[in-house]
């Protein structure tokens, strides 16, 4: 971990302590216990419960005290680690772990804040009180291939962050560095987890490309529905000021250091 090119943060959890393990690169170059390598991050974070199996590895710290790890899917606890990453950097400004000139406490008008959804399958309205008053236990967590529980879960911890991401920019009359880009209208395999034949890849890659020409879009916060923004262009056009702003912001950081 603590050889990433840039700081990274990856949720897991730990279902023997049965508690969030958040992964950092400056947790992992602070301490050797939690300088796993990516590999067996990557593969505890992606661990989804009923779908590829429980991930154990252990670590050593600069004692040889070994740590271990039974980790499933990260998003268990951060189905959307956009708030997690957020409060991340904040503490890593306040702790003074990370040091910028020119913000000495957390200020989220100058954060840029891009938030990427794997996709979902919401809009299509799958469950109604009519049908699911009939569920029983086995039901509710399998039905006709579908794991309402499990969706229901998901998409309540990914909504209810994406609310509160939108309440703190918009508040600050900054919501334009907000930008959260999600499909939640997929059907068949494409919205699988484990589907990773050569036509599902190809059809994911086309809905990535199709993403880029919808209209920026953004929760309203009275209904809670996500919507098109008038005037703000595509997500395309609203990726393209994201780089040029870090572009700037780049060269504005090297000249200080020169």
């Amino acid at each position: 971990m603590k050889q990433t090119l840039t700081h990274t943060l990856i949720p897991t959890f730990d279902i023997k302590r049965l508690q969030p393990i958040i992964f950092t690169t400056t947790d992992a170059r602070a301490s050797e216990s939690k300088n796993a390598r990516l590999s067996d991050v990557s593969l505890g974070t992606s661990a989804a419960p009923t779908y590829f199996p429980v991930h154990y590895f252990e670590t050593k710290d600069g004692q040889g005290k070994i740590r271990t790890f039974d980790l499933v899917d990260g998003g268990v606890a951060a189905n959307n680690p956009t708030l997690l990453a957020i409060t991340h950097i904040s503490r890593e400004i306040m702790t003074r772990r990370l040091k910028y000139e020119d913000m000495k406490t957390v200020d989220c008008k100058k954060m840029l804040v891009l938030s990427l959804g794997a996709g979902t399958g919401k809009n299509k309205e799958k469950y109604n009180a009519a049908t699911a008053s009939k569920w029983g236990l086995v039901s509710w967590m399998y039905n006709h291939g579908a794991t309402p529980l499990l969706d229901i879960f998901t998409d309540a911890i990914t909504d209810i962050v994406d609310i509160h991401v939108s309440t703190m920019f918009q508040s600050l009359h900054n919501q334009k560095n907000y930008l959260r880009i999600q499909n939640d209208s997929m059907i068949g395999e494409a919205a699988s987890v484990d589907i990773s034949t050569i036509e599902n890849m190809q059809t994911l890659v086309q809905t990535g490309k199709d993403l880029l020409k919808k209209p920026v879009s953004r929760v309203n916060l009275e209904t809670g529905r996500v919507e098109a923004v008038r005037g703000e262009g595509t997500n395309e056009e609203a990726l393209t000021r994201f780089a040029k702003l870090l572009s700037e912001e780049r060269k504005f950081r090297r000249l200080g250091t020169a």
